[in-house]
Formats: structure tokens, C-alpha cells, sequence
């Protein structure tokens, strides 16, 4: 694929938001339109998105925020012994290995040479590595290097599951089918569908599920991570991320291990999950289900603000932050 379209790929990516606390700063001015990828149940048959970044800083008491870098850096100054965690996270990658690069050089994941920096905590990468660019490999590999590098440094790399990924799994093969050799066992043991990162050590772990008895004035002091979206409605959010997670790793399971594999969809005819997937798994995979959902993105803000709260509650989570659909205007 040509480069330029792979820039487009990852130009989103390179706006930086920096969030401190509750306030997020705006730092360019683009307009950007490209085709989204649709799920199978999409009546239409082509999309096209529109973004338009802000050009003055945006204050979000919203909860969610979309498809770019997030900087956060977590931390009381007041505190005796100051507690701070810098908290990297990237969205969608799309097989462009030199842009990705630049990006995570710039927030300060890696050095020159493309090496874990030791400077976060944590990065999190919300999916979408596949497709569109010719680096879909080498930007896997990149990741587990960096996963094993940050381990060594105390320092924690969290990877999620995309709709892309999950299409080349199913066998809707934009790219070379992936599910299964060392591509497949990463996806199956390196990445979840979601994540929730405690902000304090007290809380435990990342991923450690929300406990709604925990009565503390830190029992929300959690971020959660998706690839589309945590959508209002949707039936399997609790216990979070736990559920869902546990979704995601059974459906791919079933997934990996069909036997024959389906024929590659084009030119043959879409497959579909498998026959034995529950009706939990097909939620998973729905349109309001966290890989395909665009709701925080494409309602409206007074919408999004007044169903984003209830979310975030049962989540055990102040913030919400996501890839798939560019959008800064929340």
C-alpha cells in the first residue's frame, strides 16, 4: 500500500492529547475523512468519517476520549511521598511501522533507536495493528520486543484485540490470515479485549476487576481501555473487565481452532463466527459491542455526557479512552 495512505493510517495518532487529571489539551488543527471499516451487519455499504480537531485546548468532563495519544501522568504533588504514574496510550497503527515510530518516540515510550525508555509506566495500545499498511508483522513483533524490554524495567505494556484483528481472525482477509503461528499466539496470550489500570498500587493490578463493596474515595481511581467502546446498553460489562475479557479469550479460542479453516472472505462467502459461539460471544462481536461500537464518537455530547456516567460507574473507572473512531470533539 502506498505510504501516503498509511499516513493518513496514523496522522490521528500523532495529535497529541495530554491529560492531566480531568483536562485535556488540544494541540493542532486538521481536517481529516477516510473509509471505516463496517461491520458485517452495517446496512451501508461505505462510510466515510470526518474529523476536525480543535485548534484552541478542550476541557472534557465527559469521561470518554477517542482515537489518539493520551499522556497522562497520574500523581499528588501535596503528598509526602509523591506517587506518580505516566500512562502512554495509542490507538489504531494500521501497519505503518516508520509513523509508529515517530509516535512513540514523541511520547516518550521509546528511545531513537525504537527500544523500550524506561520513561511510562505503562502503554497501552487499543488495537488495530493490522491492515491498510505493508509493517502489520513487524509492528507485532515491535510490540512483544517492547512488552519483554518494559517487563525488565518495571514497566507494563497492555495490548487489546481491534474489529480489524478480529476480522482477520474470522477470515475476512485484508491482509495474510494471521490467527494462527506466533502472530496468533500473542493475540491469544498477550492481548484482552479490554482492560481497567488502576491509578493507585492499593487497587491492585491491571485488569484487576472493579469491586462495587470496596468503600474508598480511590474505588474509582481506574482508567479503562477498548479498542470501539464501552456502549451504555451493552449486557456484559460486569464484573469489569473480567467478563469481557473472558468473552474475547473463548471466542478466540473457538476461532483458532476450526478445523478446516474457513476459505478467505473475498472472494469466498463471509463465515461468520463459529457454529458453537454463544450468544454472549455474538454480542461480543456486535455492533454495540466494545470492538465495533461508535457511539461516544458519533452521538451527540450531550448524548454521550448524559449515558457516560452510569458506565463509568459500574466499570469502577473515571475515564474511558478508546481507538477505532476518530473523534476530539467530546
Amino acid at each position: 500500500m502506498p505510504r501516503v495512505l498509511t499516513f493518513f493510517a496514523i496522522l490521528v495518532p500523532v495529535v497529541a492529547v495530554f491529560l492531566v487529571c480531568r483536562s485535556f489539551d488540544v494541540a493542532a488543527h486538521l481536517q481529516l475523512s477516510w473509509p471505516l471499516a463496517l461491520h458485517p451487519d452495517s446496512p451501508v455499504d461505505d462510510a466515510q468519517f470526518h474529523v476536525d480537531v480543535p485548534s484552541a485546548g478542550v476541557e472534557s468532563d465527559s469521561g470518554v476520549l477517542g482515537h489518539g495519544i493520551v499522556v497522562a501522568e497520574i500523581g499528588d504533588d501535596a503528598a509526602k511521598h509523591q506517587f506518580r504514574r505516566r500512562v502512554v496510550a495509542v490507538g489504531d497503527l494500521h501497519g505503518d511501522l516508520p509513523n509508529a515510530h515517530k509516535v512513540l518516540q514523541m511520547a516518550g515510550v521509546v528511545d531513537e533507536t525504537g527500544q523500550w525508555s524506561g520513561g511510562v509506566d505503562f502503554f497501552v495500545q487499543t488495537g488495530d495493528i493490522i491492515d491498510r499498511g505493508d509493517d502489520t508483522i513487524k509492528l507485532y513483533d515491535w510490540i512483544d520486543q517492547l512488552r519483554g524490554e518494559a517487563k525488565a524495567k518495571g514497566g507494563v505494556v497492555l495490548s487489546h484485540l481491534g474489529n480489524h484483528e478480529w476480522m482477520n481472525v474470522i477470515a475476512q482477509e485484508r491482509q495474510k490470515m494471521l490467527m494462527t503461528g506466533r502472530i496468533g499466539k500473542t493475540w491469544a496470550g498477550n492481548y484482552t479485549t479490554t482492560s481497567r489500570l488502576p491509578l493507585h498500587p492499593s487497587l491492585g493490578p491491571p485488569n484487576t476487576d472493579y469491586d462495587p463493596s470496596l468503600l474508598s474515595s480511590l474505588s474509582h481511581a481506574a482508567v479503562s481501555f477498548v479498542h470501539g467502546g464501552l456502549a451504555p446498553n451493552y449486557p456484559d460489562l460486569t464484573p469489569f473487565p473480567s467478563r469481557i475479557n473472558n468473552l474475547g479469550h473463548t471466542l478466540l479460542r473457538k476461532l483458532q481452532h476450526r478445523n478446516p479453516p474457513p476459505a478467505p472472505h473475498p472472494p469466498n462467502p463471509y463465515p461468520g463466527l463459529p457454529h458453537d459461539a454463544t450468544p454472549a460471544e455474538h454480542r461480543l462481536y456486535g455492533t454495540d459491542g466494545p470492538l465495533w461500537y461508535r457511539g461516544w464518537a458519533l452521538d451527540s455530547e450531550a448524548k454521550a455526557c448524559k449515558a457516560v456516567d452510569d458506565v463509568l460507574q459500574r466499570t469502577g473507572t473515571r475515564r474511558m479512552i478508546m481507538g477505532h473512531t476518530p473523534d476530539f470533539e467530546v
